[in-house]
């Protein structure tokens, strides 16, 4: 996972806090103190970014060992911990609030994730992600989406088709759109279409569309969209989805429901460290 694109990340968020030098820890703790530091859970969560996080101690210091007490994925509950840290104090304090950033973020998707994923058990939808994520962090938010049992939608502009709103209204129509593109794209990407009426759903499957967007449709209208559709693509719903209302949703018979809350929105988790030095 920590490939050339995420060292650059983590290596420029360590430059961006620590930049010429931690002035307080190189002024408090002397150079050669040694000792140990738990990453907690303050909270019930779900992990994520844990090889981010034992990356940035590295980075910052090799000599330091780093255990992994919890894998991505794991539910976690408050005094648990998530990782350990022994070695020098200085450099420990110095990529502390890096790694929590990292941990804290990426676990606050995933937790995210794991509840929407639990309010619509029982149903056959899946939870997906959007490409409403931070700069720069979407491989990472996405990982994050999937440690908490949600299902990713493309990663970028090059990798699957949507015609959204403006595609079509650009061109006059649903059918203008997918006619102007089921040349020139290879056969292996899917189509899927925007639409927010009905007329335009049976448009969408008239011009064989893949899969079928429903944007911002009441749940009677997906219902029946999905009794229209009859099974013969896929159907997704998008637009105020919560987990006040995804279980209704997921209820109508769509296959996916999309989320961009699940990375715009999610809340970084009470993650924290705590020191317990040695003497030496």
């Amino acid at each position: 996972m920590i490939d050339f694109q995420i060292e650059t990340l983590i290596r420029h968020a360590l430059a961006e806090d620590i930049g010429s030098g931690d002035v307080t820890t190189q002024a408090v703790i002397p150079e050669e103190t040694r000792g140990s530091a738990r990453i907690i859970a303050k909270e019930p969560l779900v992990v994520a970014g844990t090889q981010v996080a034992q990356r940035v101690f590295l980075l910052v210091d090799p000599s330091l060992r780093v255990e992994l007490h919890r894998q991505d994925g794991s539910h976690t509950r408050p005094g648990e911990v998530i990782l350990e840290v022994s070695g020098g104090v200085s450099t420990m304090l110095m990529a502390e609030r890096t790694a929590l950033n990292f941990l804290q973020r990426l676990s606050g998707i995933a937790t995210l994730t794991r509840a929407f994923v639990d309010r619509v058990a029982g149903t056959s939808a899946r939870i997906v992600d959007t490409r409403k994520t931070t700069p720069g962090w979407r491989r990472l938010e996405k990982a994050a989406v999937r440690a908490g049992g949600g299902c990713n939608h493309r990663f970028g502009l090059y990798d699957g088709v949507l015609i959204k709103d403006n595609h079509i209204a650009a061109v006059g129509g649903v059918g203008p759109a997918m006619a102007a593109i089921r040349w020139k794209i290879p056969h292996t990407l899917k189509i899927e279409v925007e639409v927010e009426t009905l007329d335009q759903l049976a448009e969408a499957i008239a011009v064989g569309a893949d899969t079928v967007l429903l944007d911002n449709m009441a749940p009677a209208v997906m219902a029946e969209a999905v009794r229209r559709a009859g099974g013969r693509l896929t159907l997704e719903a998008s637009g105020g989805i919560s987990l006040d209302n995804v279980k209704e949703v997921a209820e109508t018979g769509v296959d996916l429901i999309s989320v961009g809350a699940l990375t715009h929105s999610a809340r970084a988790v009470d993650i924290s460290m705590e020191i317990e030095p040695v003497k030496g």
